[in-house]
Parts: structure tokens; C-alpha cells; sequence
């Protein structure tokens, strides 16, 4: 088989001596910025929506004041889910040979992971409350001689 000096494909003889097609999965630029148009104009509205559930199963939960609260597991792992899908469509999308848009879909990710980290951080807060702080050098309310009759 003769090759040619520009390129390793090896000429097929039934091509007429033409180099033969890679089987690459290698696509145009157009077909990778049209999909990742498309994939973020999916993801948009579905983070848009985890956003708002998670905001309004937040407000449910202020009035109850319970003794030790649980932590509520369920926009933590909304937003995982959410972002481990980014991740796969990256992945995914830097196997079909188009870097913009696994590029794209890898900054999407690191966004939804810093809010996965960012509801994890809240709800850790809210069954561990910090201690309130105790003031040093002022006397007991009990004590005070404006309390005693």
C-alpha cells in the first residue's frame, strides 16, 4: 500500500489511488456548538426549577422548631444528580471530539457543584447551629439591682 506524503491514510486501490475516509468521530464545529446550544438550553431550566424547590421546601421547615432537626437530604442530592449529569454530557461530549462544548459543560459543572457544596453547607449549618457566644465580665441577669424590687 502507497501512502500519501500529507496524510497516513493508506490509498485504497479501488478508490482510485484517494486516501480513505478516517472513521474518526471527529465533527464539524457547527454540529458540536448547535448540540451544546441545545443541551444548555435543556440544563438551564431544569437548574432553574431545582433552584426553586429548593427554596420553597426551605420555607416549609422555618416555623417547625423541633429539638434536634434531621438534615434534609433532598437538595443535596438533587443537586448531585444534577451535576453528575453535567458531567456525564461532558464526558461524553470530549469523546465525540468536540472540546467547546465538553469545555462548556465542565464550567456548568463546576457552577452546580460549588451550589451542591453551597446546600450541603446550609443544611449542615441548620441541624449544627454555632453556640451562642458568652459574654465575659457582665453579671447575671438575676443579679442586676435594677430587677430586684
Amino acid at each position: 500500500m502507497d501512502f500519501e506524503r500529507s496524510t497516513r491514510a493508506p490509498r485504497s486501490p479501488e478508490n482510485d489511488g484517494r486516501p480513505r475516509e478516517s472513521s474518526n468521530l471527529r465533527g464539524d464545529g457547527c454540529a458540536g456548538g448547535c448540540i451544546s446550544l441545545i443541551v444548555l438550553l435543556i440544563e438551564i431550566p431544569v437548574a432553574f426549577l431545582l433552584g426553586l424547590t429548593s427554596v420553597v421546601s426551605g420555607r416549609g421547615g422555618a416555623n417547625e422548631q423541633t429539638a434536634a432537626p434531621a438534615m434534609d437530604w433532598g437538595p443535596i442530592l438533587w443537586f448531585g444528580g444534577f451535576t453528575c449529569g453535567v458531567l456525564v454530557i461532558a464526558v461524553l461530549f470530549l469523546y465525540s471530539a468536540h472540546p467547546s462544548a465538553g469545555a462548556v459543560q465542565l464550567l456548568l459543572a463546576a457552577v452546580a457543584l460549588f451550589f451542591t457544596i453551597t446546600v450541603w453547607q446550609d443544611q449542615y449549618e441548620r441541624v449544627h447551629p454555632s453556640p451562642p457566644p458568652t459574654s465575659v465580665g457582665m453579671p447575671p441577669a438575676a443579679s442586676h439591682p435594677m430587677t430586684d424590687p
